[in-house]
């Protein structure tokens, strides 16, 4: 059986490995340990196709340690005891080095496992993950191990990348053919090289790749897009922030991304709320705006559904803001988890007969409307919290004309 195209040509050395600047430029604190063969227990965290297997199979190869690789999808507490068996015996007195590729897949007690060998130096371990490690990798063995986050590639490294394969292939690639390939691929080297190997089977004798070519190939770029992943919440959040930070072409190009995910339901859900806690008051009609266009999105499905949230979109980003009534929401409620105006005032109250014990007898509630402007002062929050200021208004059109209009009210009604 043929090996894929990314085994093949899979770098041998850090000069020939693409990206990840931040971690293998000259002079940066990681590739100096690993020139110097200083080799701890790592994780490596980050998307698929950009480097971690990679990377571990040089730093093993430059190593004096014993290589064993497992795979956190298919391995046993007994694949994990034979390699530990391994590192006990004469022929690997230098030490273990074990890969343990897709951590996440292993269960407690199984990462529990590694523990006494790794803490002892016997096993030193390099994991890899597509999964944030602090939320899947047991927090005894994580202490043990330094994090390094590996970044999906940018379209340059990409192109690197393709270049040196098509180099060691004798193929040649014209510039919009490398152009669209290492755009299709979603910063993923392996994703690029596997198309890459596609196309090599479908070239005649002339071993040039063209654009018609790639086009005709690859159909669209295969969207670096999990639900059940990380990057869906990045995204989400990415949305929302570009919302709430007025800029309306990252709030388009994110909802877009979530679009060709097929989630619909989240980025209505996040216009919902983004309309609410950072729109507001500074423009309250908005908000069934926004409605509207979320339930004619749901109504319509994709592809249409995506012109509802486009306007909904671009309205929020470029409406006033005001947090205002996030901020008196949230604020109340810390005094109530903190089991604060915990009696209602009596004027407020739904009993309108006092026991006999009572101090003060009768509700004394003042209906608002029976007075000027629908106004009158009287006590509404409860006694411990009776001068508590909750809503505070901000500096909008909106809120500043309810607080004039308020603030001559109220001042009127204590001069009578």
């Amino acid at each position: 059986m043929q090996k894929p195209l990314a085994d093949l040509l899979r770098p041998e050395s850090l000069q020939d490995m693409v990206g990840q600047h931040h971690l293998l430029d000259d002079g940066t604190v990681f590739r100096k340990s690993i020139d110097s063969n200083h080799i701890t227990n790592m994780v490596f965290y980050g998307p698929p196709g950009v480097g971690k297997t990679t990377l571990a199979n040089i730093i093993a190869k430059n190593s004096n340690l014993s290589l064993y690789k497992l795979n956190g999808t298919n391995a046993s507490i007994d694949d994990i005891k034979n390699v530990i068996k391994e590192a006990d015996s004469f022929l690997n007195h230098q030490g273990v080095l074990l890969y343990l590729d897709e951590i996440q897949y292993l269960n407690k007690k199984q990462q529990q496992s590694l523990l006494e060998f790794v803490e002892s130096g016997d096993i030193t371990l390099i994991a890899s993950t597509t999964e944030n490690p602090y939320f899947y990798v047991y927090p005894a063995l994580l202490s043990r191990c330094t994090v390094f986050e590996f970044k999906a590639l940018q379209v340059d490294d990409i192109k690197e990348g393709l270049l040196k394969a098509c180099d060691k292939l004798g193929l040649k690639i014209n510039d919009d053919a490398l152009e669209t390939l290492a755009l299709a691929s979603n910063g993923d080297m392996r994703k690029a090289l596997n198309n890459l190997d596609f196309i090599f089977g479908a070239l005649n004798q002339t071993r040039v790749i063209d654009n018609d070519l790639v086009k005709g190939l690859i159909d669209k770029a295969n969207i670096a897009y999990d639900r059940s992943e990380d990057k869906h919440f990045d995204t989400l959040s990415a949305f929302m922030k570009s919302l709430r930070g007025s800029d309306p072409d990252a709030a388009i190009f994110y909802l877009a991304k979530l679009l060709k995910g097929g989630d619909i339901i989240a980025a209505s859900r996040r216009l919902l709320c983004s309309v609410s806690e950072d729109v507001g008051l500074a423009y309250p009609q908005l908000i069934p705006i926004v409605k509207a266009c979320v339930d004619s999105a749901l109504q319509l499905g994709m592809p249409e559904a995506r012109l509802p949230l486009a306007n909904a979109t671009i309205l929020i980003a470029t409406a006033p803001k005001s947090n205002s009534a996030y901020l008196a929401v949230d604020s109340a409620m810390m005094d109530i988890d903190q089991g604060k105006g915990t009696t209602v005032p009596r004027n407020l109250q739904n009993t309108h007969f006092d026991g006999a014990d009572a101090k003060v007898k009768g509700q004394h509630y003042i209906y608002p409307h029976d007075f000027e402007n629908h106004y009158v002062e009287q006590q509404y929050l409860p006694d411990d919290l009776k001068k508590r200021k909750y809503y505070i208004p901000q500096e909008n059109k909106n809120e500043q004309s309810f607080k004039e209009y308020w603030d001559k009210i109220k001042k009127n009604n204590k001069k009578k």
